[in-house]
């Protein structure tokens, strides 16, 4: 089977970012990278805010984020009056743990797909409610109708108290079909909370017809806002039942502003989003989604070449538009979430070369991501250092 034609470089696209030109940056899915005119703008913020702080902060700032709220949930297919802003989806997911009122014997449900923090704060959340949790596994190979049939048969009617799914999976680059699942869900009234860290940015309008009760995704990642920019959005008949995990000034103002404000955070990063979206839009939304996607699915395949991996046992994301794929280690690296970090670093430093190591069902995956920044080349060279780095043991 012959590779994918990698997509066309989107000329000057790196100028736009502020990376260091000596590494390699195939892992933007961790932490993402802001455009230096998103920088820029952050930072005449801070400006204005040190300028005058009584100021910033005591005359009009409460609008300031409503407004960049309303301009957020539009890109995203959101309700504005149901979405707050957050700094990251753990920080959602912990609200919305909190939030549910959970008793002794609830259970909330999720995939062996899961992120690692929220499965820590599920546990948390479980221990100090006497609640408990269950994980269904699902096969990385899985249709979309096969993953829904498992959450249907996984479901407890009248004890499931919460059922928790991945959009867009961290660890196995997998799209769910979460529109579906929410349907199963609620034929047994049982409320879904969508980690969407990775979708703003790389779906279109992830929000839009999901119905999710609780919708939670990270814009510094995908979308080009400065780190600490997260949205969650709540249904209509959750709203008010949701608390901040800090009380603050706004807490009579009712969802979402008591989720928002927590008295002197640094605000400059939800103002300055827009920017990013701004910049998005400017290199045009489907062109840099179906660039990064092309590219992400050449470096897959390269790399499974690399490591004898056949194309048909290429992981497939289950949908288009992904900039997200994995490759199976060889037998015994990076199977946990030690080795796999420090499979990272020595990659890291040997080639310089950012990725992703993900330990996942008792094996090590190579994390690949693709962005504007990103050239063939870069995957390439990779490819071609990397078997004798793993030969290293």
């Amino acid at each position: 089977m012959s590779l994918p034609q990698p997509p066309e470089p989107i000329a000057a696209a790196r100028l736009l970012f502020s990376l260091d030109p000596a590494v390699s940056h195939l892992n933007h899915g961790s932490f993402g990278a802001v455009p230096i005119a998103v920088q820029r703008a952050q930072q005449r913020l801070r400006d204005e805010m040190e300028a005058n702080p009584l100021r910033f902060f005591t005359q009009g700032l409460v609008d300031r984020i409503a407004h960049t709220r309303r301009h957020l949930a539009a890109f995203l297919g959101a309700d504005p009056d149901g979405t707050a802003l957050v700094p990251n989806v753990t920080t959602g997911v912990a609200v919305v743990l909190q939030s549910l009122g959970l008793r002794p014997d609830d259970e909330v449900l999720t995939t062996d797909h899961g992120y690692g923090a929220v499965g820590l704060a599920i546990a948390r959340e479980c221990r100090r409610t006497g609640a408990v949790s269950r994980t269904l596994p699902v096969p990385l190979a899985a249709s979309g109708e096969e993953i829904v049939q498992i959450v249907r048969a996984g479901l407890r009617p009248g004890r499931t108290r919460l059922l928790v799914v991945d959009q867009l999976t961290s660890a196995t680059a997998r799209l769910f079909p979460v529109a579906a699942i929410v349907g199963v869900a609620r034929e047994h009234g049982i409320p879904v909370l969508v980690d969407a860290a990775h979708a703003p940015g790389m779906l279109p309008a992830p929000v839009g017809d999901v119905g999710a009760d609780f919708w939670v995704g990270n814009l510094h990642k995908w979308a080009y806002a400065p780190r600490g920019t997260a949205v969650l959005a709540v249904a209509p008949p959750w709203r008010e039942r949701i608390e901040p995990l800090v009380v603050s000034w706004e807490q009579e103002s009712g969802f979402p502003r008591r989720v928002e404000w927590s008295a002197t955070q640094d605000y400059t990063g939800w103002l300055a989003a827009p920017v990013g979206l701004f910049t998005l839009r400017s290199l045009g939304v489907d062109r840099v989604r179906g660039h990064n996607a092309a590219l992400a699915a050449y470096g897959q395949r390269l790399l499974g070449d690399a490591l004898g991996v056949a194309p048909v046992d290429l992981p497939d994301p289950g949908g288009p538009g992904i900039a997200m794929r994995i490759v199976p280690l060889p037998a015994g690296l990076g199977t946990t979430l030690d080795a796999g970090r420090a499979l990272r670093q020595r990659i890291a430093e040997r080639l310089a070369t950012e990725v992703a190591v993900m330990a996942w069902n008792g094996r090590g995956w190579l994390r690949l991501c693709a962005q504007v920044y990103n050239t063939p080349d870069e995957y390439e060279r990779l490819a071609v250092r990397l078997p004798p780095l793993l030969a290293q043991r």
